[in-house]
């Protein structure tokens, strides 16, 4: 591996083989052990029939959170527009002191669309886009523990204010989003971080991935932040630690930009503990 290092990270279902918060934390004990950098759970709270097992991952984080030191932790990614925004404040505040400030907030539109229409909520893209705009500007301001007032279209506040705070101020966050796309990655200019996910599915090429980073920069640059730190996230998986394919990949990735290498442990085919062996032999090397 070249000599900058990105971080190493695992992408964890909530649902199916891992829907058990002890087994999730167990995992993530062994993750820490074997030298990952980041634990992170999805945020779903079904799946298409056949219907499967699913658990809340902020319980499950909780529970990632005590049986953890180092790594860093969060729900990737978290749908605003289905979140009550008081309630997700409280949640990421009470997290972030829980795990030591070792919190990062993915969020995103969320999907599938049956996560909202099979609960009488609008999946209306549009929507959604505005309540999560909205719910990112109030977040921040209850973390900041002064009295807010905010008024948008969809949520509010009136004269409330949060304690206790987050551990560094505020949680860092990363915006999720299809591309190619602009709404998301403008979005995410003016946050901590992209993550970026191929609209018609599988993983991004390292070209797509180039071309969506210095979107983002171009972003930021107009916004004043270019002097800010950022991360820039990439979803992929390898068969081992030291598999050559994988490592040149990732090298080719980090010169473009990536800060964190997420893993896939989204491969229902694979039995758990083979995906559970993966994560023991430790991140790629």
């Amino acid at each position: 591996m070249g000599d900058t290092r990105p971080m190493f990270g695992l992408g964890v279902p909530n649902g199916g083989d891992f829907a058990d918060p002890r087994r999730i934390a167990e995992l993530a004990t062994e993750a820490e052990a074997a030298g990952w950098d980041g634990f992170f759970l999805w945020d779903h709270v079904i799946r298409r029939p056949p219907w499967k097992e699913m658990i809340d991952p902020w319980v499950t984080l909780a529970a990632v959170a005590v049986a953890t030191e180092e790594m860093i932790i969060g729900p990737m990614v978290t749908p605003l527009a289905r979140r009550r925004t008081s309630v997700l404040a409280r949640e990421t505040a009470t997290l972030d002191v829980l795990s030591n400030g070792r919190l990062r907030l993915g969020v995103g539109l969320g999907a599938p669309d049956d996560e909202f229409t099979r609960f009488g909520e609008s999946a209306d893209p549009k929507l959604r886009a505005q309540i999560l705009d909205e719910s990112l500007d109030l977040l921040e301001l209850l973390w900041s523990g002064q009295t807010v007032n905010f008024a948008g279209k969809h949520v509010m506040a009136d004269g409330v204010q949060f304690q206790p705070r987050p551990i560094h101020g505020r949680v860092p966050i990363w915006v999720a989003g299809g591309w190619p796309g602009g709404a998301p990655f403008r979005r995410a200019a003016r946050f901590d971080g992209v993550w970026p996910i191929a609209k018609v599915g599988g993983h991004l090429s390292i070209e797509e991935f180039a071309a969506c980073i210095n979107a983002v920069n171009e972003y930021r640059e107009r916004a004043g932040r270019l002097d800010s730190d950022f991360d820039s996230i990439f979803t992929g998986c390898t068969p081992s630690p030291d598999d050559s394919a994988s490592l040149d990949s990732i090298n080719r990735l980090t010169d473009v930009g990536m800060t964190w290498w997420i893993e896939s442990l989204d491969v229902p085919e694979i039995p758990f503990e083979e995906h559970r062996a993966r994560v023991q032999a430790g991140p790629p090397r």
